[in-house]
């Protein structure tokens, strides 16, 4: 535990303030992760348990590695989308370069 000067003449800064949240995310980050983890390997236990068919079992395993997968890669994921939107958005520019007339065949005089 650190214990903050008396001295009236020292700085403290939110150094360690900043560092001990950060290190808090992280060990959060952690257990839920680990969390996920056991209610994977659960989902698939439980999926053994009512099919006993080694398909339904296979294909609860490739869902639970992917969702982990995805829990773990947030960031990855958050960029990729992001630049997708954005390429997105750079693509469907629309312009216009002569005004407009109504044709009377469509009805719009």
């Amino acid at each position: 535990m650190h214990t903050i000067a008396t001295d009236p003449n020292s700085i403290v800064l939110a150094g360690d303030f900043m560092d001990w949240g950060n290190n808090k995310v992280g060990q959060l980050r952690d257990l839920l992760l680990a969390a996920a983890g056991v209610m994977a390997i659960a989902a698939v236990l439980t999926a053994w348990w009512r099919t006993k068919s080694w398909v339904g079992t296979l294909v609860a395993f490739l869902l639970a590695a992917l969702v982990l997968w995805g829990i773990a890669n947030m960031n990855v994921l958050k960029t990729k989308v992001g630049s997708e939107v954005d390429d997105a958005d750079a693509a469907t520019v629309v312009q216009v370069t002569g005004a407009a007339t109504a044709r009377p065949e469509n009805g719009l005089v």
